[in-house]
């Protein structure tokens, strides 16, 4: 008695899986759904960046704009177009010309690259002056490098609504994983730099170990959101089906944007969910 090949049963599955997976993508309503969880998911993260930054201005509102009160806030705006977008996005992936779509959906991942190299600044700012380096030129670098990707950027768009054209769509993508990688560099750099001199201090000591603990966290979180961002990124801009702008690919655009934005961000603002201490410290510089 002959029995069935083993072999089967994988690509059996495969095909099961393949043909949920299309099923899904091609269903208005789950599109709708995820969508909206996405929509309600930045909302819920853009709530909390508020809520911080309105107990940091009771806290210490006689120290203006400083770089925690930046960082709260641009998290705020950034989730919160997200979950406009995202609410609206049965208009957002039809817009026409093609390029209004990759403005809307591209300009809020710049402004969250802004919004964590804001962290990179503040602790290479931290250990420059532990080093007793200068640090007059950090903020100009920080400046110089958003102004500089902003720019480029803004000319691809300008190019793309002149002429669509397939090849600086590509490039487009690729610039934004090269923007991607940037930032992951920045975190392990100064983010591994910072760490690596608090495990010099006494253990014994309470707030260096905290201060360890929330350092090492961030980078890791913000160096694999990132590096992921990169990832994927550079596959869709080789392989269409793995496209992040398109209204049939809601699977994928939950996965990626709850991968890369919703989760560090949430994780981000738990960990610096300390409030600062009433009279101004060593590292709590206002922006001037």
């Amino acid at each position: 008695m002959t029995r069935m090949p083993m072999l089967l049963v994988p690509t059996e599955i495969i095909g099961l899986v393949g043909d949920w997976w299309d099923e899904i993508n091609e269903s208005t309503r789950w599109q709708d759904g995820m969508f909206y969880a996405l929509c309600a998911a930045y909302a819920l993260v853009s709530s909390v960046a508020l809520i911080q930054l309105i107990r940091i201005e009771l806290r210490v509102p006689e120290y203006g704009w400083t770089t925690q009160k930046v960082f709260h806030l641009m998290n705020f705006i950034v989730n919160g177009v997200r979950a406009i977008l995202f609410g609206f996005h049965k208009q957002v992936f039809v817009l026409h010309p093609k390029v209004l779509t990759l403005v809307l959906l591209d300009l809020p991942g710049l402004l969250f690259f802004s919004t964590y190299t804001l962290l990179v600044l503040f602790w290479a700012e931290i250990y420059h002056q532990a080093r007793s380096l200068p640090t007059d030129k950090l903020r100009i670098v920080y400046i110089l490098v958003n102004g500089g990707i902003y720019f480029l950027q803004v000319c691809i768009w300008v190019y793309l609504w002149i002429h669509d054209n397939s090849v600086v769509e590509f490039i487009g993508k690729i610039f934004v994983a090269v923007v991607s990688i940037i930032a992951a560099l920045g975190f392990l750099l100064y983010g591994g730099r910072l760490f690596f001199m608090l495990r010099r201090f006494p253990i014994e000591s309470k707030g260096r170990r905290k201060k360890l603990n929330e350092v090492g966290s961030v980078t890791a979180i913000c160096f694999t959101c990132f590096l992921i961002r990169c990832f994927v990124v550079l596959l869709s801009a080789f392989d269409s089906d793995a496209s992040l702008d398109v209204l049939d690919h809601p699977v994928l655009n939950l996965i990626y944007y709850m991968l890369v934005e919703i989760l560090p961000s949430a994780l981000v603002l738990y960990i610096l969910r300390k409030l600062p201490p009433k009279r101004i410290s060593a590292q709590y510089h206002p922006i001037r």
